[in-house]
């Protein structure tokens, strides 16, 4: 009750300092205001960016492995024409994996065709890109359809004129009617749409626009144009786990089955990569590590502003209730209940400082959110440690007053 007591007198002159000097504790306070906003702005920033690019990763599968002639990990400018002169991932790769793999569950080659001219009627669309792919691409990338249906075995077999668009390239294309059975024409053929996909919506990072895109079946692509190890035409060999399999188990079969198949000989370097989606997510994580640490130290400098202010409004305190803290150790108050009183003062008016930065911050993101129609919001993490961070604040400011406070003589205080 004592304590209670304490914190319910200590909020009360908390409040009296803010009402009674109204502009002189806004200035108090604005420092704290401030640091907290600068913190938890950029913190919820960066982790709104973060989810959305590790989402877009993920969106290829924690369990599956990519064979390509680029290491993800690696920046390809700086070893450019050694990885341009490695072959491609090719059909007889693909089925090598699929006739003597043990721990795959599902294995699908694709090859990316860009800037593909795209017609229906009096409608053109310039620049979606073309992906050639096998059976078992919808196993490993889930393609989630609005409308229509996913190719057919034969369709994959004998190479069939069909397709499926991405949502926004199925709108443009036919802004007013259902596209599913019309015809449209891709490098001057004629190509039967079969399903339309959902809209994938806003994406910091899209590696693979399939709002743009247009499917077609692995054979149907090789009539367009040559594919071979050689081409320039980018492919990507996807291998998806079997329940239970370690990626790195994987990852040694799949290398251990492709090196013999290419004629690789035991000492020779491997001629393509194996990547993880891991290896994108990890690189993302050092990045927004960095622009975390940044903003964290440019607030905690306008903190440390913040606090001072917050430590000198608490000297003015002690000094202007010296008689006051007297009376009250004279007919009993122990120095501890002086001393936690006048901390809980500076704790309470650093909460209520950073309470006004976290509301900022909340404002600004959701006026941005609207503007970029991209989420962008402040976690319950966040809050917790704008709050935290206030209160650490509020005990660095306070504990000298209030020790002073604490450590006066009864009679000395009083006189004064």
């Amino acid at each position: 009750m004592i304590f209670v007591k304490i914190v319910l007198d200590s909020f009360q002159q908390a409040v009296q300092q803010l009402t009674s000097n109204k502009l002189r504790s806004f200035l108090t306070l604005l420092g704290i205001t401030i640091g907290i906003f600068c913190v938890i702005a950029v913190l919820s920033s960066v982790d709104s960016l973060e989810e959305n690019i590790v989402q877009s990763f993920e969106k290829f599968g924690n369990d599956v492995i990519y064979v390509d002639k680029w290491p993800w990990e690696e920046d390809p400018g700086q070893n450019f024409y050694k990885y341009m002169a490695r072959p491609n991932a090719d059909l007889n790769d693909l089925k090598q994996i699929q006739n003597k793999s043990k721990l795959f569950q599902s294995a699908s080659l694709a090859v990316f065709l860009p800037g593909r001219t795209t017609k229906f009627m009096d409608v053109v669309v310039e620049g979606a890109y073309l992906a050639g792919i096998t059976e078992d691409y919808n196993k490993i990338i889930k393609l989630d359809f609005e409308d229509g249906n996913y190719f057919s075995a034969r369709d994959f077999q004998v190479g069939s004129n069909q397709a499926i668009l991405g949502n926004k390239l199925a709108v443009s294309l036919f802004p007013k009617e259902n596209g599913i059975g019309k015809e449209i024409k891709i490098g001057g053929q004629k190509f039967q749409v079969v399903g339309i996909l959902k809209t994938e919506g806003k994406s910091i990072i899209s590696i693979m626009p399939n709002d743009e895109a247009i499917f077609i079946p692995y054979n149907t692509a090789r009539k367009l144009v040559s594919i071979n190890s050689s081409s320039n035409w980018g492919t990507l060999l996807s291998v998806k786990a079997n329940k239970g399999v370690d990626l790195d188990e994987l990852k040694y079969e799949v290398s251990s089955i492709i090196r013999p198949g290419r004629g690789l000989k035991p000492r020779e370097k491997d001629n393509f990569s194996i990547n993880r989606i891991t290896m994108l997510t990890n690189l993302v994580d050092k990045v927004f590590g960095v622009i975390n640490f940044a903003g964290f130290i440019i607030g905690l400098f306008s903190m440390l502003v913040g606090a001072f202010g917050v430590a000198n409004i608490m000297f003015v305190s002690v000094k202007e209730r010296t008689n006051l803290i007297g009376i009250k150790m004279a007919i009993g108050a122990k120095r501890y209940f002086i001393l936690l009183e006048y901390l809980i003062e500076a704790i309470i008016l650093c909460i209520i400082g950073g309470l006004f930065g976290l509301f900022i911050v909340w404002g600004a993101l959701f006026i941005i959110s609207k503007l970029l129609e991209f989420p962008i919001y402040m976690s319950i993490q966040n809050i917790a440690l704008g709050i935290s961070l206030s209160i650490i604040i509020g005990i660095v400011a306070g504990i000298i007053p209030a020790i002073i406070a604490s450590r006066m003589d009864p009679v000395e205080a009083i006189r004064k």
